[in-house]
């Protein structure tokens, strides 16, 4: 006789989603802020994403019938990835460089450790960093906003640590995306749509996001102006990478920590790691390395933030 009961290992929660509903709502998130990139850099700005894209979903496909794996370009984790890595570059880049590293991204990022959910770092971020290593030119020349004729401009944060006063530039300007910098950075009205989006229907947590603007802001405000406590918080969580990092990337499902006592780490970490390259390192922005830092520590975290076994001290 046929037995209706099943025994299997934990989780015995079920919800009904699965990795591509969940990466395809994140596609959706991050739509608006790639349509204000366009509007603000032109149409050099959606070839940067289409090509990245398809690089990145290529590769993906490349991989799966190399090592006869499960062909997985239709999960939308390969199209967020070279969206993402996309986002993170100026607008009047060479095409040929967000194939580069939309390549480095799949093939180091994510296929060298095995594959989705094996990836230790953001794929994205990684493939960026490399492009950042090897072709600097490229990725700190960036586009006037609304000049569609290859005139080149300072981002704030660029001009800031070049010690450039910028009185012309007002909050309401760096919130809705008239200033330089990458795609998918510029406009926060459009990215914190998309963020809203994923809080609302729970791909997301407010943990990582909140702690690391909040640890930016803080910090920016202690020690971001010419004596203690009168620094221009504001202007740093309105500039650069913050908010695009803060909810998109830093909170990837696989390279950041279980529990919501780790996330809440995590946040504080890339906050802490943002804010010390931003005003004493080298470089003007510090999203990037201050997230994959953290994703190396995500291990430790989880190790020491572990739930307690029920029953157990």
């Amino acid at each position: 006789m046929r037995s209706n009961l099943i025994v299997s290992g934990s989780p015995h929660i079920y919800k009904n989603e699965s990795i591509p509903k969940i990466m395809w709502a994140v596609v959706l998130s991050v739509i608006p802020a790639g349509i204000a990139g366009v509007i603000i850099f032109g149409l050099d700005a959606l070839w940067v994403i289409l090509v990245a894209v398809t690089a990145a979903v290529l590769t993906e496909l490349v991989f799966g019938l190399w090592t006869k794996k499960k062909i997985t370009i239709f999960d939308g984790t390969a199209v967020i990835t070279g969206i993402l890595l996309a986002y993170n570059l100026p607008p009047n880049v060479p095409l040929w460089l967000p194939v580069v590293g939309a390549v480095f991204s799949i093939a180091i990022g994510k296929q060298v450790f095995g594959g989705l959910g094996q990836n230790i770092f953001n794929p994205a971020l990684v493939g960026r960093v490399f492009l950042m290593a090897s072709w600097p030119k490229y990725m700190i020349t960036f586009a006037k906003p609304f000049s569609y004729d290859a005139v080149t401009a300072a981002t704030p944060l660029a001009a800031l640590k070049e010690g450039k006063i910028l009185e012309h530039i007002s909050y309401l300007d760096l919130f809705l995306g008239k200033r330089g910098g990458c795609i998918g950075e510029v406009c926060i009205l459009a990215l914190l749509i998309g963020a809203v989006f994923l809080l609302i229907r729970g791909y997301i947590s407010w943990h990582i996001p909140v702690t690391y603007i909040s640890t930016t802001a803080v910090l920016t405000y202690i020690f971001g102006g010419t004596h203690l406590f009168n620094g221009d918080w504001l202007f740093h969580v309105l500039n650069g990478g913050l908010i695009l990092g803060a909810f998109f990337m830093a909170t990837d499902y696989v390279a950041t920590p279980l529990t919501a006592r780790g996330q809440l780490i995590f946040g504080v970490g890339c906050g802490v790691f943002t804010v010390v390259i931003r005003l004493w390192g080298g470089y003007p922005e510090g999203v990037s390395y201050a997230i994959l830092m953290m994703n190396a520590a995500t291990p430790f975290i989880d190790r020491y933030t572990k739930n307690r076994i029920y029953g157990t001290r």
